[in-house]
């Protein structure tokens, strides 16, 4: 584990959970006169734009001539060493009074994560680590995946394809097949937080569609960390910035539910 990013991860974690307390000054908290979907989203969008901005001011100095890429700011400086962030993944859930969403921090170079932090504000939840260091949950290492549990076995999550319509048939068909192979299939509305499930191996399998790189970059990491597979529809290594279908999953699951991914969606990259 390098030295240096350590230290950058310690002092990155401060700075998303001070973006974390923010949000939480201001879940269910609308005021009276708030009565429509405008002022909610106004409301919400002035949450995400201010996470951000406390994400930016508080993650760039902590590295010498480094990028950033946010939901909100899109693309600053260097993207061939930079923060991507996303300050507020599961903001539907945050919009409508639901607790799964987290703030999503990750330094990657050439595509690559290195270093990533998932902070979940409403319970102080924290994922977080260092390429080649193991994955943390609150601060204990958790172990690697199993490499023997089976996709009849599994309990698999996803998320609706709802910015892509030339896959609605494909998803609901593949959902079917997925549901009835597992154990369950569940959807919760942050595929960051999802990830960090998979990786934890608290479920076992997980497919989606047009995920941005700011919703999965931790992710990535903390997959791999795990021993658990992460690939794009045919089985190659998922590329964050190019590929439209991740397929993520422990060892032993990974195969049968690429097979079904694969089947129902054909290539989509």
């Amino acid at each position: 584990m390098s030295g240096d990013l350590q230290t950058v991860l310690d002092k990155a974690i401060e700075v998303v959970k001070d973006a974390g307390a923010f949000q939480m000054k201001h879940f269910r908290s609308m005021p009276a006169s708030a009565h429509d979907n405008k002022d909610i989203r106004e409301m919400v969008s002035f949450v995400d734009v201010e996470s951000e901005k406390i994400l930016k001011d508080g993650l760039m100095p902590l590295i010498p001539e480094v990028g950033f890429y946010g939901e909100e700011s899109g693309k600053t400086g260097s993207q061939t060493y930079c923060w991507v962030v996303d300050p507020l993944d599961g903001t539907t859930n945050y919009l409508s009074g639901m607790d799964q969403f987290v703030v999503s921090a990750a330094l990657v170079e050439n595509g690559v994560t290195k270093l990533g932090i998932v902070y979940k504000p409403a319970n102080d939840e924290m994922f977080s680590a260092v390429q080649g260091g193991g994955l943390y949950h609150n601060g204990e290492k958790l172990p690697e995946v199993s490499k023997t549990l089976t996709s009849k076995e599994a309990l698999y999550v996803t998320g609706f394809p709802y910015r892509s319509e030339d896959v609605f048939e494909a998803f609901f068909k593949c959902a079917a097949e997925v549901l009835l192979e597992g154990r369950g299939l569940r959807r919760f509305g942050s595929a960051a937080m999802d990830l960090c499930m998979v990786a934890a191996g608290w479920m076992q399998g997980f497919w989606e569609s047009d995920l941005q790189p700011y919703d999965i970059a931790c992710g990535m990491l903390f997959l791999q960390e795990t021993g658990c597979l992460v690939t794009n529809e045919k089985g190659e290594l998922y590329d964050i910035f190019n590929d439209r279908m991740m397929v993520a999953a422990l060892p032993g699951v990974h195969p049968k539910l690429l097979d079904i991914v694969h089947k129902h969606y054909g290539d989509l990259s």
